[in-house]
């Protein structure tokens, strides 16, 4: 039985996946670019959180922002303001606050979701149906070996 020697110097994946990575990263720019004429993308982040978890206090929204609450009621006040978010009463615990985003704060992500996905379908049609599931399987083996996202490495960019 042979042993491949270890490896000496950088994988010679880690420049392709550069490469793909700032790819990547245009494709979210991009689909990001008509919300942030509507919000600043802190605002963009609390509207995802509260779009994919539904009403939350705002201090556990503040917590998982990394920002003082005192700090992250102003933004609140500017969702509010600007109709992206509503403030409803615990009925559970009437001295809590809840946010829940708006139809339209809802409407927002939702679009830089879809404009991400069409985006991503294009560059994968320029693909072989054979290229395509080399693309798989590489991103899925990436993916397994990178683990899961920290929550809050995903809110930095709004996703």
């Amino acid at each position: 039985m042979r042993i491949a020697p270890p490896q000496t110097g950088p994988c010679p994946a880690v420049p392709t996946t550069l490469v793909a990575s700032r790819a990547l990263l245009g494709v979210i720019a991009r689909s990001l670019s008509d919300a942030l004429q509507e919000v600043t993308m802190p605002q963009f982040r609390v509207l995802v959180i509260l779009a994919a978890s539904g009403p939350l206090r705002m201090g556990s929204i503040a917590a998982m922002m990394g920002s003082h609450p005192s700090t992250f009621s102003r933004t609140v006040d500017r969702l509010v303001a600007r109709g992206w978010v509503e403030r409803q009463v615990n009925q559970d615990s009437r001295r809590e606050t809840l946010l829940e985003p708006t139809s339209a704060a809802r409407a927002l992500v939702d679009g830089v979701s879809a404009r991400r996905a069409a985006e991503i379908s294009e560059i994968l049609a320029r693909l072989t149906p054979d290229e395509q599931n080399r693309v798989h399987e590489g991103m899925a083996l990436f993916a397994a070996a990178a683990g899961e996202p920290d929550a809050t490495d995903l809110l930095t960019l709004g996703l």
